[in-house]
């Protein structure tokens, strides 16, 4: 048997593909399976307005080694993402920081980049889509 892992899933409240399009540029995510809602062989359990027939029902993407799932969600639960962060450990300080300031246009900076006592470097931002990043860099061992 495999051991259980966690996969983030995030509802993008109907901005779905653009994230995708945005993180496969930002962080060079690597889109896999996207399913449109009008493609569902079930029908959803609640009415959907037509205009989100082509809305993301399902998608998966990849950075590095980690897959995470994103959908448009459903337009009765438009709650933006609150309290959970993901973590980003970038191999050094210059990708940290550019990755740090692809994920900030149009974010905001929570944490701004730069050393602490536990990373060379470290920082927080929330992105466009209220998506919370904590870009870091591992202490390397002397």
């Amino acid at each position: 048997m495999n051991a259980p892992k966690i996969e983030p899933y995030l509802m993008f409240s109907g901005r779905c593909q653009e994230a995708l399009e945005f993180y496969k540029s930002a962080l060079h995510a690597e889109i896999g399976m996207v399913m449109r809602f009008r493609e569902s062989p079930d029908q959803p359990p609640m009415p959907l307005p037509e205009e989100w027939n082509d809305k993301v029902m399902h998608s998966e993407f990849t950075i590095g080694e980690s897959r995470i799932m994103a959908s448009d969600g459903c337009p009765s639960a438009m709650e933006p993402i609150q309290g959970v962060m993901l973590s980003l450990t970038m191999p050094d300080e210059a990708a940290a920081k550019l990755t740090f300031a692809t994920l900030v246009d149009g974010g905001e900076v929570l944490m701004p980049i730069g050393e602490t006592f536990w990373s060379p470097c470290f920082g927080m931002v929330k992105d466009k889509f209220g998506v919370g990043w904590m870009i870091t860099v591992p202490e390397t061992q002397a």
